[in-house]
């Protein structure tokens, strides 16, 4: 199984505030394949070149060699498209980044792992999961 974490996954992890998360990650480590995608990634850097942190840049530097990161191709955009038109005939918005996450879940068969209540709003298209029970979001 492929599970892809979204950012705020990531940014709970990275910082610590959610040991159920920690958790999780830790018991599907071993047996599943755990991805971000570039979608992530690019969101991670801009998190770090707008408030730069040494530390939190090298704890970044670190998660980052314990995940596979996903490249965003034309598979992933067919997949947006889709989920796209789907979302909006259900009458569900989500944000661009978001939207780009989830096609990328979407079109890897993975585990989306997010703890935002509107990705959660998709469930019946993607599988989705909230690693990060321990926090009210």
């Amino acid at each position: 199984m492929i599970y892809l974490l979204d950012t705020n996954t990531v940014s709970y992890l990275v910082k610590g505030r959610s040991p159920a998360a920690r958790s999780r990650m830790e018991q599907v480590r071993d047996h599943h394949t755990i991805t971000i995608s570039s979608v992530t990634e690019a969101e991670i850097q801009y998190g770090l070149v707008k408030r730069p942190s040494f530390a939190f840049t090298a704890a970044i530097e670190e998660f980052l060699t314990t995940v596979q990161i996903l490249p965003w191709s034309s598979q992933e955009a067919a997949a947006y498209a889709t989920l796209r038109l789907k979302m909006e005939q259900v009458g569900k918005v989500l944000g661009s980044m978001d939207m780009l996450i989830a096609a990328h879940a979407l079109s890897r068969d993975a585990v989306l792992v997010t703890s935002d209540r509107a990705l959660h709003s998709a469930n019946h298209l993607i599988s989705v999961e909230n690693w990060a029970t321990d926090l009210h979001n």
